[in-house]
């Protein structure tokens, strides 16, 4: 269900520096798909991941969690998202979301967002003892 929109979108991604193409998909619990891909800048640190881009869409949609993320590119082997993501990620997915790295020649490594980021900072730790 989500192979196909990360797929198609991938091909949209602006990387002409990197040359690394990402598309990412989430089904969020409404069952809504969400896409996104990422967006370079000729200034590095300004690029976003193709991650963050779809869970951008899924809140501009008025959906607020994540039911399941299907990350692909063309790499070796199937690539995690960034720390930067997992972070972004986690804040929208129970810690047993299940989480789909894809190659595009057809790898996968399926896990969940607690093996994707284990020991992750939640809001519980800004609360006062």
């Amino acid at each position: 269900m989500l192979l196909q929109p990360a797929t198609d979108v991938r091909l949209r991604a602006y990387a002409p520096y990197s040359r690394f193409k990402v598309g990412a998909a989430i089904r969020a619990t409404s069952g809504a798909v969400h896409v996104g891909c990422n967006v370079e800048n000729v200034a590095y640190p300004e690029g976003t991941c193709a991650e963050a881009g779809a869970i951008a869409a899924m809140i501009a949609a008025g959906d607020t969690a994540i039911a399941e993320i299907l990350v692909i590119a063309d790499s070796p082997a199937p690539v995690p998202p960034c720390g930067g993501c997992r972070q972004k990620i986690a804040e929208f997915a129970a810690p047993d979301v299940k989480v789909t790295l894809c190659t595009t020649d057809g790898a996968q490594k399926v896990m969940s967002v607690a093996d994707l980021l284990p020991g992750v900072f939640t809001a519980a730790h800004m609360a006062k003892a």
